[in-house]
C-alpha cells in the first residue's frame, strides 16, 4: 500500500452517532488525528444535532437529516478556515453531537427540610421531592458551559448541579408565596408550575438547558399529619361534615393537643405542666363555647344554670411559682375539673391588691360550692291504735 492510499484511508468519510442510552447529553466524534475529507457523508439522527468547533470556536450546526460536508455547507468553517473559493483537500474539526431528546428520569430531593411560616402551626419544616424533565435548549451555551473540552457529557454530570438549583428554587418559591404548610400540600399541582417556571430561569441562560416539565410532592413532619388526621375524625364525630372552617379550627385543636401531650411527659417540670394546663383549660372552653353556639347561637340554653358573675375577668394561676394564664372562669372550670388546679391555688386578676386563694375570691366563690343535702321526706304518722275490747262475760 503507497503513502496515498494510507493517507487516504485514516481519512473521515461518515460521521454519525449511534447511540441506544437517553442519558447521554453529548458525545465529541473520536476523530484523533484523521482529516475529514472533502465530500465526507454527516448523518444527524432524530433527537440529534451536529455542531462542527474549529480551534474552540463554534462553526456549523445541523439539524437531523443527511448532509454531504463541502463548502456550501459549510459557510461558518470556510471562513474560519479562509476557504475563499472552496476547498478540494481534507481539512480538520471537530464535531459534537447533541442529545436534543428530553431526559425524564432525573430525580430530586430537598436535601435539608424548608422551614414554612404556618398560621395553625407556627413553624413547620417541610421536604420535597420529585422529577425533573430536562433538555438541552441552547447549544452554544451548552457547549460553553456544560461540555467544555469532554468528549462525552452524561446526565449524572449536570445531576447535582439541578437538584441544587431546584432547591434553591423552591425555597425561594415558597417565601414568595406566603403560604402555610398546610396550603401547600393542598396546591401541589398549582405549585409544580410555577416551581417549573423558577428552575427554568436558572438554567436557560446560565447553562442552554429547558425544562420542560417538574413534579413535586411535599411531604409534611409525621407529628402534623397525625394531627390533622385527628382533627378530621374528631370533624366526622362531632357535626357529621367538615367543610373548610371545621378544618381549620380542627386543625388548631390537634396542635394544642401535641402539645398538651408533650406537657405531660414526666419530667417535663413546672412549665410543662403549665403549659399542659393551659391547653387544656383553653380547649376546654373552645369546646364549650362551641356547644353552646350549637345548640342556641350564642344565647343560653333552655334548663341550663344562669352563667357566673365576671364571666368576662380573666385570671392569672400560680403553679408551682410560676405565673400562667390569663384564662376564664370557664377555663378554670375545666381546670378544677381535671385536677389541674385546687381551690387553694393561688390567683390574681387586674383589680386584686395581691395574690389570693381561689376559693377566697368573691368572682370565683361559685365555683367552690357545693349543692346542699337533698330534703329528706318527713317520716310516715303510724296509724292510730285500735281501741282494747271488753272481756266476754
Amino acid at each position: 500500500m503507497g503513502l496515498m492510499d494510507k493517507l487516504k484511508g485514516e481519512q473521515v468519510d461518515i460521521i454519525e452517532w449511534i447511540d441506544d442510552s437517553r442519558t447521554t447529553l453529548a458525545w465529541r466524534y473520536p476523530r484523533y488525528q484523521n482529516e475529514i475529507k472533502n465530500g465526507a457523508q454527516l448523518i444527524v439522527r432524530e433527537g440529534q444535532r451536529a455542531v462542527f468547533v474549529y480551534r474552540g470556536s463554534m462553526a456549523d450546526q445541523f439539524e437531523p437529516g443527511n448532509y454531504e460536508l463541502v463548502s456550501e455547507n459549510l459557510p461558518l468553517l470556510s471562513t474560519l478556515q479562509g476557504w475563499k473559493h472552496g476547498f478540494n483537500s481534507p481539512f480538520r474539526s471537530e464535531v459534537y453531537f447533541i442529545n436534543t431528546r428530553p431526559v425524564t428520569d432525573l430525580r430530586w430531593g430537598t436535601p435539608t427540610p424548608v422551614t414554612v411560616r404556618d398560621p395553625d402551626f407556627k413553624m413547620v419544616q417541610v421536604r420535597a421531592n420529585g422529577l425533573c424533565v430536562v433538555k438541552v435548549e441552547d447549544t452554544e451555551i451548552f457547549l460553553k458551559e456544560i461540555i467544555g473540552t469532554d468528549s462525552q457529557v452524561d446526565i449524572n454530570e449536570i445531576t447535582e448541579l439541578l437538584r441544587r438549583v431546584i432547591s434553591l428554587a423552591f425555597s425561594d418559591m415558597v417565601l414568595e408565596t406566603g403560604l402555610g404548610a398546610i396550603d401547600l400540600q393542598g396546591k401541589q399541582v398549582e405549585l409544580s408550575a410555577k416551581l417549573r417556571d423558577f428552575v427554568a430561569e436558572r438554567v436557560d441562560d446560565e447553562y442552554g438547558l429547558a425544562i420542560p416539565d417538574i413534579t413535586m410532592n411535599i411531604s409534611l413532619p409525621d407529628e402534623i399529619t397525625q394531627a390533622m388526621t385527628r382533627g378530621v375524625a374528631k370533624g366526622v364525630e362531632t357535626s357529621g361534615f367538615i367543610d373548610n372552617v371545621d378544618l381549620d379550627r380542627y386543625q388548631r385543636a390537634q396542635a394544642a393537643d401535641a402539645m398538651v401531650a408533650a406537657a405531660g411527659n414526666e419530667g417535663g417540670g413546672a412549665m410543662g405542666d403549665m403549659m399542659g394546663m393551659g391547653m387544656g383549660m383553653a380547649m376546654a372552653g373552645q369546646m364549650a363555647n362551641q356547644m353552646t353556639n350549637a345548640m342556641g347561637g350564642g344565647e343560653q340554653a333552655a334548663g341550663g344554670p344562669p352563667p357566673l358573675p365576671n364571666q368576662d375577668v380573666s385570671y392569672h394561676v400560680a403553679i408551682n411559682g410560676q405565673q400562667a394564664g390569663p384564662f376564664t372562669v370557664d377555663q378554670m372550670r375545666a381546670g378544677l375539673a381535671n385536677g389541674q388546679m385546687t381551690p387553694e391555688s393561688q390567683v390574681w386578676a387586674p383589680g386584686m391588691a395581691g395574690w389570693a386563694a381561689a376559693n377566697t375570691v368573691p368572682g370565683l366563690a361559685q365555683l367552690f360550692q357545693t349543692p346542699p343535702p337533698l330534703p329528706q321526706d318527713p317520716p310516715a304518722t303510724p296509724p292510730p291504735t285500735p281501741p282494747a275490747q271488753p272481756p266476754a262475760s
